[in-house]
């Protein structure tokens, strides 16, 4: 199993997490589950510099700090610190169930202590396996519940029933990554599936492209080079549309800029020589089961 993107992903969390002394989104858990592959992947950026920064001439560490800042940790930070400051909100309400939809190597059950929340995390078998193992090798734990599934198979509702997902009680739904993979019918059918078993006041969080950004066009050659190319795009209208004839009702709808002034001001007012945005061309939501 060698999920290019989720490693990446881990990676651009993990390097910010350690290299910023007021992070956007701490992830302290992240260099540790990755191991020896942090290295691999900080010694694949810095030979590849030139594909990220054509022209650009300048020490090793220096590369690797635009790389990551620039255009790697930006959406998945962006995305990352949304879903958890609205979790802690829906937790605080009384929610106790966060179902993470492809959880790849999120780090959130190896962070948390709250022993009332039970965290399922979805995904497929291979990744999971993994994921397990790096975290005996790390020392870590975790008091997930893993569901290995396709989610392009219906199934994964029945396997996550059989987890012990309580359909009669509120949960927090994360599908952050996934629409820009799924194609809109599997997008929707997901959407759908979700809203069948999730019960009223339930809410769930997705972010999205609208436009191809930079930082976009980055992602974009990176999944496709790793076999995972990127095939979804909507306007808002369109979106919320969707989510709509799913049975959600958008609570909020974050544009770029939104998401700057929101998750990224602290940061950038108090390290000022790095400063660091949303990236362009992406949107993100907050929804909730009608």
């Amino acid at each position: 199993m060698d999920n290019i993107t989720a490693k990446v992903s881990c990676f651009a969390r993990a390097y910010h997490s350690m290299e910023n002394p007021h992070p956007v989104f701490d992830d302290p858990a992240a260099r540790p589950l990755l191991g020896p592959d942090y290295r691999e992947i900080a010694r694949s950026m810095t030979e590849g510099m030139d594909y990220f920064l054509s022209g650009l001439s300048c020490p090793p560490q220096e590369g690797l700090r635009l790389i990551v800042d620039g255009q790697l940790a930006p959406p998945v930070l962006a995305r990352s610190a949304f879903c958890e400051s609205r979790l802690a909100e829906e937790v605080r309400r009384g929610c106790r169930q966060y179902v993470l939809f492809a959880a790849g190597y999120d780090t959130f059950s190896l962070r948390s202590r709250d022993k009332d929340l039970t965290v399922f995390e979805l995904d497929l078998p291979a990744l999971l396996q993994d994921k397990r193992l790096r975290i005996d090798r790390a020392g870590l734990s975790s008091r997930a519940v893993y569901i290995p599934c396709d989610l392009a198979d219906p199934a994964w509702a029945d396997r996550l029933l059989q987890g012990g997902y309580r359909p009669e009680e509120r949960a927090f739904g994360s599908l952050l990554g996934l629409s820009y993979y799924l194609r809109r019918e599997e997008l929707t059918a997901l959407l759908t599936a979700a809203g069948h078993i999730m019960a009223a006041g339930s809410a769930l969080c997705l972010d999205y492209p609208v436009a191809e950004g930079q930082a976009g066009r980055t992602q974009q050659d990176l999944a496709r080079e790793a076999g995972e190319p990127m095939r979804g795009r909507y306007t808002p209208e369109e979106m919320e549309a969707l989510l709509a004839a799913c049975g959600f009702s958008v609570r909020e709808h974050l544009s770029p800029e939104d998401m700057t002034r929101l998750f990224f001001a602290r940061h950038n007012r108090l390290d000022p020589e790095h400063p660091m945005a949303a990236p362009e061309g992406v949107r993100y939501l907050l929804a909730a089961k009608a």
